[in-house]
C-alpha cells in the first residue's frame, strides 16, 4: 500500500516529511521546540511554510476515527484542536499518523504549572475544563478519557480557555445521555485526582492543594454549570429582569446566551435560555456586522444581550438577524441615545452611554423587584449619574498636528 495523506491538505510539503522514519527518530531540522503534554503514543511538532503542525503515531483504525471525531467537533465550532490529515501506508510496517495544528499561544497544563502551583491558578484551570467538558456534552460528544493532560490551556484575559487535544476515546451522538455524562465525569474525577497526586510528588502543587478535594471541585464544578444551563425557569409573567438576571449568572460561568426561548402556558411562561461559549471579539465582530456600531468587547456584549432581549420580546425570534437588528436600532438604541439631552450627549460615547443605562436600569430593578423600564431607566440615569460626570472629550488630550 502506497504513502497516502488524507484530509484537508493545506500544505504540499507534508507529503516531503520523512514518514518512512518512526516519528521518535525524526531528524530535528523537521521539528520545533514545544511544551508537550504527556502521551501514550509519540508526539512531535513540525514546522512547514511558517505554520506548525503536531503529529501523533497512532494506528491506522484511530487515526481515522480520531480525525473525523475531531472535524465532527470542528463543525460545531467546539473547543478542540483543528485536524488537517491523516497518514497511512508508511514503510515497514510503521503505524499510521494523525496530523493537528498546533493550537498557538496554547500550553499543557504541565507548562502551566511549571513553578509552584498557586491556589487561584488551579482554580482557573478547573473552571475552564469544566466548562469544555460541559460544551462537548452539549454537543452531544462524550469524551471518555477527560483529564487535564488530554486538554490545552490558552491564557484569557487573567483565566483559562481550555481545548480538547485527544479525541482517541470519544464518540459523537445526537444527544449524550445522563448516563455518558456521569461516566465521563466520573473519568474526570480518576485522572484528575491521579494527575494531582503525580504533582504533589514532583513537589509542583502548593501544600494548601488536597489532590482529593480538587478532583471533588471539578465534579462540582461541572454539575453547578450544566444545572445553570439547563434549568428551565417557570414565572407568571415574562420578567425581563428576570431573564438578565439569568444571562448575568451564565456570563459569570463563562457562557453567552446564543438563544432564548419561551414557551407559554395558561397563565405562566417557561424560560428556556441557552447559552454558547463564544471567542475573544466575537461580541465586536458580531455587532459591527449588524448594526455597524463599533465598540468594545464587554459594551458589545451588553449590547447584543439587550438585542437578544428585544428579539424575544417582540416575538421576532424566526426573523432574519439583520431585520431584528435594524428594528433594534430604530426602535430601542437610536430613541434611547436621542433622549440624553443634547447638552449632555458628549459626556459619553453613544455605546456607553447605552451601556450605564442599561446597568442603571439593573440597579434600579433590583431595587424594586421588577423591571422599571428603559424610559424610566433613563430619567434616572441622567437626573442621578450623568448630569455628574464630567464631558468626557473635554478630558482627552489635544491630537497632535498633522
Amino acid at each position: 500500500m502506497p504513502l497516502q495523506i488524507t484530509g484537508a491538505l493545506g500544505d504540499p510539503d507534508l507529503i516531503r516529511l520523512p514518514w518512512e522514519v518512526p516519528l521518535q527518530d525524526w531528524p530535528q531540522h523537521h521539528l520545533v521546540d514545544l511544551p508537550r503534554g504527556i502521551s501514550r503514543h509519540v508526539v512531535r511538532f513540525a514546522r512547514l511554510s511558517g505554520k506548525v503542525y503536531a503529529i501523533k503515531e497512532i494506528s491506522e483504525r484511530f487515526a481515522k476515527r480520531e480525525y473525523q471525531l475531531l472535524w465532527d467537533l470542528a463543525r460545531l465550532d467546539a473547543p478542540a484542536v483543528e485536524p488537517v490529515a491523516y497518514v497511512t501506508g508508511r514503510e515497514g510496517g510503521l503505524d499510521a499518523a494523525l496530523i493537528t495544528r498546533h493550537l498557538q499561544f496554547s500550553l499543557p497544563y504541565r507548562a502551566v504549572m511549571s513553578g509552584t502551583l498557586r491556589p487561584d491558578t488551579l482554580t482557573r484551570l478547573l473552571d475552564a475544563l469544566a466548562v469544555l467538558l460541559v460544551r462537548l456534552h452539549l454537543n452531544g460528544f462524550y469524551w471518555g478519557d477527560c483529564s487535564l493532560s488530554n486538554t490545552l490551556f490558552r491564557r484569557d484575559a487573567g483565566s483559562f480557555a481550555a481545548y480538547l487535544v485527544d479525541a482517541e476515546t470519544g464518540e459523537m451522538h445526537p444527544m449524550i445521555s445522563r448516563g455518558q455524562r456521569l461516566a465521563d465525569i466520573d473519568t474526570a474525577h480518576t485522572n484528575i485526582f491521579g494527575e494531582m497526586l503525580d504533582l504533589e510528588a514532583g513537589g509542583l502543587l502548593h501544600p494548601s492543594i488536597d489532590p482529593m478535594e480538587t478532583a471533588e471541585d471539578v465534579v462540582a464544578r461541572y454539575h453547578r454549570l450544566w444545572d445553570e444551563i439547563n434549568e428551565s425557569e417557570i414565572i407568571e409573567e415574562v420578567d425581563w429582569h428576570r431573564v438578565e438576571q439569568r444571562i448575568r449568572r451564565l456570563n459569570l460561568l463563562g457562557f453567552d446566551v446564543a438563544e432564548m426561548m419561551v414557551r407559554r402556558k395558561v397563565g405562566t411562561g417557561r424560560l428556556i435560555v441557552r447559552p454558547k461559549v463564544v471567542d475573544a471579539g466575537h461580541h465586536q465582530r458580531r455587532l459591527l456586522r449588524l448594526t455597524g456600531l463599533d465598540v468594545e468587547e464587554n459594551q458589545a456584549r451588553r449590547l447584543l444581550n439587550d438585542l437578544d432581549g428585544f428579539r424575544v420580546a417582540k416575538g421576532l425570534r424566526h426573523e432574519d438577524e439583520a431585520i431584528v437588528a435594524h428594528r433594534w436600532l430604530a426602535e430601542v438604541f437610536q430613541p434611547t441615545v436621542e433622549a440624553i439631552p443634547a447638552r449632555m450627549r458628549g459626556k459619553l460615547e453613544p455605546a456607553q452611554l447605552f451601556h450605564e443605562i442599561l446597568d442603571h436600569r439593573w440597579y434600579l430593578s433590583e431595587e424594586e423587584g421588577a423591571d422599571v423600564g428603559l424610559a424610566s431607566a433613563v430619567r434616572s440615569y441622567v437626573d442621578n449619574v450623568l448630569v455628574h460626570k464630567p464631558e468626557e472629550k473635554a478630558l482627552l488630550p489635544d491630537e497632535p498636528a498633522q
